[in-house]
């Protein structure tokens, strides 16, 4: 399983970034992916789950209405939307195997998203 994570960067509060997951190493469209958090000096936070098909949302409530997952099962990606951005959304992002109860801890690099004035 191979995560590459990208589009993270310093943005103003307000701000928006979308991040993408390219993906490989196994079948992508037949798996549920994620999007995970890790604030500077805390533990992993889930964020936002897609279903195979992309039928299927859902995110936490500290991001809901701000954020919006999508997936490309032709690219092997999945996309997070990031609009509205706080000073508490500050981490570092990466994308992960699974669900919000059963995702694979995520062994990429992950990509940095820093809200700052």
């Amino acid at each position: 399983v191979q995560l590459v994570e990208s589009g993270g960067g310093l943005v103003q509060p307000g701000g928006s970034l979308r991040l993408s997951c390219a993906a490989s190493g196994f079948t992508f469209s037949s798996s549920y992916m994620s999007w995970v958090r890790q604030a500077p000096g805390k533990g992993l936070e889930w964020v936002s789950t897609i279903s195979r098909a992309s039928t299927i949302t859902y995110y936490a409530d500290s991001v809901k209405g701000r954020f919006s997952i999508s997936r490309d099962n032709a690219k092997n990606t999945v996309y997070l939307q990031m609009n509205s951005l706080k000073s508490e959304d500050t981490a570092l992002y990466y994308c992960a195997v699974g669900a919000e109860h059963s995702y694979i801890a995520p062994a990429g690099q992950g990509t940095q998203v820093t809200v700052s004035s």
